[in-house]
């Protein structure tokens, strides 16, 4: 009977904790298929940007949400020899929170199991509400996942399926994020995580 009882336990404990898993997996960043799911069928990639975040707009007179890369901001590596020319960005309707910007550009569809960051900004004053070529003197471009500082274009395999770029720009209630420009990536995006107050998307994609 004892017996019956733990075994009972151990499998009823199983369930609330891959329930607790699925639950936690539930809100995505709209990645569609269940990316490394482990057999359990939900996706794990979260979107990171709280639900009570306000929606902002971004433009850019390079590319428009739901479009494709231009050309010459493609990356010059990986087997790629374009021009590596970072997207001008512009936004507006940050809420009154906001104290700093920053910028990144994630691709959720880099066959990595972790997707790939191409590029983040981060400490960009409120007086700013463009980014090109040239960040503000006072912000901190960070290092992408190649390992190199600043805008590193896109360039998904040959052959690979169609990548989604997603260019965001996040309003933060801090003035900074108090972090060298060598911090990892996903460090970066989780530190910001968590002073979100607004945020605006524009989503390109590429394939070669």
């Amino acid at each position: 009977m004892k017996r019956s009882v733990r075994t009972f336990a151990t499998v009823a404990g199983t369930a609330v904790l891959v329930g607790s898993a699925a639950t936690a997996a539930a809100a995505h960043d709209g990645h569609h298929g269940p990316v490394g799911d482990g057999g359990y069928g939900f996706t794990v990639i979260r979107k990171g940007v709280p639900d009570s975040a306000t929606r902002m707009t971004l433009t850019s007179p390079d590319v428009r949400d739901g479009g494709a890369f231009p050309a010459g901001s493609w990356a010059n590596a990986f087997g790629c020899s374009a021009g590596n020319r970072p997207l001008r960005l512009s936004w507006s309707g940050a809420p009154a929170a906001t104290r700093s910007y920053a910028v990144t550009m994630y691709d959720p569809d880099a066959p990595s199991g972790s997707g790939f960051w191409h590029w983040l900004v981060w400490d960009i004053p409120t007086g700013d509400t463009t980014l090109g070529a040239k960040p503000p003197v006072s912000a901190v471009s960070g290092t992408n996942d190649a390992g190199g500082t600043g805008y590193l274009g896109p360039c998904p395999p040959a052959g690979d399926i169609g990548h989604r770029y997603q260019v965001t720009v996040y309003a933060l209630n801090v003035a900074g994020l108090d972090l060298p420009a060598d911090t990892p990536p996903a460090v970066a995006a989780f530190t910001m995580s968590g002073h979100i107050v607004g945020y605006g998307r524009i989503t390109a994609t590429a394939q070669r």
